[in-house]
């Protein structure tokens, strides 16, 4: 059974850098736009990033524009968020998503597949 796994998340410095994978086993990702989706405590669920299916389109939430990078490489069946310039605003639970993503716009659809998540914390 397939499933998204996001990894690299941790605590860094404000202003430190983090990069964040999301793949899945048994399942090629690349025939699909791919979501980065975080919540904070306390929080609702918000669009960071989006990526389409052959990585010519992107789009990034305004909080993150200049400071996050989305990328795939669809030989390592594998889409990254490349985080700089970390601030403890950016401190959530990072998850991916596919299965009708809107890219651009950074919206899930009512039946996107998740995967569980990885806790970016940004503290001194």
């Amino acid at each position: 059974q397939w499933q998204l796994v996001e990894s690299g998340g941790g605590l860094v410095q404000p202003g430190g850098s983090l990069r964040l994978s999301c793949t899945a086993s048994a399942l090629r990702l690349d025939y699909y736009n791919i979501g980065w989706f975080r919540q904070a405590p306390g929080k609702e669920r918000e669009g960071v990033s989006c990526i389409s299916s052959g990585g010519g389109t992107t789009d990034y939430a305004d909080a993150v524009k200049g400071r996050f990078t989305v990328s795939r490489d669809n030989a390592k069946n594998t889409i990254y968020l490349q985080m700089n310039g970390l601030k403890p605003e950016d401190t959530a639970v990072y998850s991916c998503a596919m299965y009708h993503i809107r890219c651009p716009g950074i919206e899930p659809g009512t039946q996107s597949a998740w995967g569980e998540g990885t806790l970016v914390t940004v503290s001194s």
